[in-house]
């Protein structure tokens, strides 16, 4: 069965989330250690092939102020070569507060800063995600 798959992408890190079958839901699904981007590739091919995505959906780090900035930047060279490297539609949606969000939802939880660091990116890989299931589902009204 078919997903789409979901990346929070940092400098250290990249969270990963897949959607299930029908799209209604977002799982955190991993984190990747980064390492240099034709291995942090080769690992996030092997995600794509595991849960069939038929799509990639990779955070965009917009400001604030709604400006692209240096991390924003950063993210377009990797985007080129995700869409250079994989058949899957590569799809970039705004991120703005999604590791803020992550981080507060998991000390509410009372997760310790340890634990934190270790889920953080794929909690933010799983809102991006969301929010990309949520866009579609009401541009499909």
């Amino acid at each position: 069965m078919a997903s789409i798959l979901a990346l929070d992408v940092g400098s250290k890190r990249i969270g990963v989330a897949v959607s299930d079958p029908s799209e209604t839901f977002a799982l955190p699904v991993g984190m990747i250690e980064r390492s240099n981007l034709t291995t942090d590739i080769a690992k996030i091919k092997a995600y794509i092939e595991d849960y069939s995505a038929i799509e990639v959906v990779i955070g965009d780090p917009i400001t604030l102020a709604g400006t692209r900035g240096l991390a924003a930047e950063k993210i377009d060279a990797f985007v080129e070569r995700m869409r250079a490297s994989v058949v899957q539609p590569v799809i970039r949606i705004d991120e703005r507060m999604t590791t803020a969000q992550a981080t507060k939802t998991l000390i509410a939880a009372d997760v310790s800063r340890k634990k934190r660091r270790q889920v953080v990116d794929k909690i933010a890989a799983t809102l991006i995600l969301e929010t990309y299931l949520a866009r579609r589902k009401y541009q499909g009204r």
